[in-house]
């Protein structure tokens, strides 16, 4: 089997800005073995962070905050404490997974109709309710890091909110991914006078090589370690806050036209005070001897991730070959997830859920797949009786997410996932404050995709929008054997997916699992592929029946650990997909 050796003619730089001297001397390695500690990220200096906590003896938990905070300065268009996410934690020594759900929250006075254009009855375009206040939900990744460090560190969040703060007042070096992203958005961030003046000095996308400092983040993060989270939900910061979302401020003079009225929001001060964050049971499913730990709602991840492995396992793989297994994969992907588009929202009862990842389920779900021939597409909604059918898609247009993984010497295990949703959020940065807000409230359906059955997606008061996010944590006779998570909107269930059955079933190494060639099936007509997908395996798929629809030059950006033997850790990043992440242990070997 070939794997992907490059996936974008991209020169990328390592970040290279100044930072505490610890982080200074580590470069941007994807792949570190070792012991005693070990942290992937995406970037060099939230995993120096990180490393650095682990190294001075804190925890999994510790290291997670520190290079999440890291990661809201150096990552500001994919996290930050305008976002949220989903923290999924393995206790080393009560032998037990827990999670948090720190998504956005939508205002108290959401309702099913908040993205329809009352003017003219139809739904908002896509761009037209994500710049604007209409998309910001009630940030929760400041919540979701105060709740870890207190329950399970060792670290005040304080500590690690100064530490970034030192990161924010020295800089850090543009790189062509960060160029890329500026340049994808500089429409939408030209609409604004603080983001402007962020990320477009001079109106234009900053240089590869060039320094951007965030003061005003500095600033930020120093006062809620002064004063606490309170200052971020009820206090100065909040009011700034919602004075952005509720009277966006836009230009006087924007770098380019927008197409659509940049609308208010309707978050109010009460919306803000009463977020909370929620500490679901992890969802739990098996796979030959292995269990597999995912987040609930309002995330799919974990259902729609444990659905499809349930449904492979009831497969005949055993003597299948690469393409037939590949196969079988996009197959159970399809069907996984139709039953998520019917089934699975914020509200959905936890027996549903638990019906989606058992056996009996996936048995009834498995026996569709025809070995010799590919299921039209889109497929309905189980339960089925075998009979093939064709139901409406649902389409997912999230882009922009970041994951991390963290392992201490303890044995603990933090896979974490959090997102702006789009690469830069809503767009706006809170003037004076330094942070982007999210567009979270877009992730759910505008109008109802089911036909004539409810939509668990629909807007509601004070709900939580249906999210991807696939935090995964796998365990071997009851203890870690593998911790993965991915970015990239609902393709981010989908890499989780191939990368724990490449792991599993196609006999790749860890590195090579996140190194393959990606596909996603979805439960549309055609599958997106990156080219090397495409170009291996797209001629014998065909035959199948498979259809392929336009190539992604890249899809997501991994994450991983694998614990080894003897206590060892193998830590692997993305090699190339969004310039690369970075990898470290704290005890290197060869």
């Amino acid at each position: 089997m070939r794997f992907l050796s490059a996936l974008a003619a991209l020169s990328l730089t390592t970040l290279g800005f100044a930072t505490p001297a610890a982080a200074a001397t580590v470069t941007k390695t994807p792949t570190a073995r070792g012991y005693g500690g070990a942290i992937a990220t995406v970037d060099a200096d939230a995993t120096a962070a990180g490393l650095e906590v682990l190294r001075r003896g804190g925890n999994a938990v510790d290291a997670a905050v520190a290079a999440a905070a890291t990661l809201g300065v150096t990552e500001p268009f994919a996290s930050g404490i305008g976002g949220g996410g989903f923290f999924v934690y393995y206790d080393a020594r009560k032998h037990r997974v827990f999670t948090i759900d720190g998504r956005e929250a939508g205002p108290a006075t959401m309702t099913s109709t908040y993205f329809v254009n009352p003017a003219t009855g139809l739904p908002y375009a896509f761009d037209e309710a994500r710049v604007s206040g209409l998309s910001v939900g009630v940030p929760g990744t400041l919540a979701t890091w105060e709740s870890a460090a207190r329950q399970w560190g060792t670290r005040s969040l304080s500590s690690a909110l100064t530490d970034a703060a030192e990161v924010a007042d020295r800089g850090y070096t543009v790189d062509a991914e960060f160029r890329r992203q500026v340049t994808e958005n500089a429409a939408a961030f030209g609409q604004f006078d603080a983001t402007k003046a962020l990320y477009l000095p001079g109106g234009a996308p900053p240089a590869v090589g060039t320094t951007i400092r965030n003061p005003d983040l500095a600033d930020t993060y120093r006062e809620i370690a002064r004063k606490g989270t309170g200052a971020f939900y009820r206090g100065d910061i909040a009011e700034d806050l919602l004075a952005t979302v509720t009277n966006p401020p836009v230009s006087g003079s924007p770098a380019a036209p927008w197409a659509y009225p940049i609308r208010p929001g309707r978050l109010t001060a009460s919306d803000l005070a009463k977020y909370r964050v929620r500490h679901p049971a992890p969802t739990r499913s098996g796979y030959k001897g292995l269990t597999v730990y995912g987040m609930s709602t309002p995330s799919s991840g974990g259902t729609a991730v444990g659905e499809a492995l349930n449904i492979l396992e009831a497969s005949p793989l055993d003597s299948a070959s690469t393409v037939e297994k590949l196969h079988y994969y996009l197959e159970a992907s399809a069907l996984s997830f139709a039953d998520r588009g019917r089934y699975v929202g914020a509200g959905t009862p936890q027996s549903t859920l638990r019906k989606l990842i058992s056996d009996r389920w996936a048995a009834g779900r498995a026996c569709q797949i025809n070995p010799d021939k590919a299921l039209v597409k889109p497929v309905a909604p189980g339960p089925s009786s075998c009979t093939p059918a064709t139901a409406a898609a649902t389409p997912d247009t999230g882009m922009s997410t970041t994951n991390l993984t963290v392992a201490d010497k303890w044995g603990n295990v933090v896979e974490y996932t959090l997102t702006l949703e789009q690469f830069g959020g809503n767009g706006m940065v809170v003037p004076g404050r330094g942070f982007m807000l999210n567009n979270e409230l877009t992730d759910f359906n505008f109008t109802g995709t089911q036909g004539t059955f409810d939509d668990p997606n629909l807007p509601g008061p004070g709900k939580r929008p249906r999210s991807s996010m696939s935090p995964t944590i796998v365990l071997k006779d009851g203890k870690p054997f593998l911790a993965v998570g991915a970015p990239g909107g609902s393709t981010i269930i989908t890499t989780v997916l191939q990368i724990i059955y490449g792991r599993l079933e196609l006999g790749l190494t860890l590195p090579q699992a996140l190194a393959a060639p990606r596909a996603a099936q979805r439960n549309t007509a055609g599958i997106q592929a990156e080219p090397a997908f495409h170009t291996t395996y797209g001629p014998q798929l065909t035959a199948l029946g498979h259809v392929f629809g336009p190539d992604a030059p890249e899809i997501g950006a991994a994450t991983a650990i694998e614990f080894t033997r003897h206590g060892g850790q193998l830590a692997v990043a993305e090699p190339v997909r969004r310039g690369s992440g970075s990898a470290a242990v704290v005890h290197p070997t060869s």
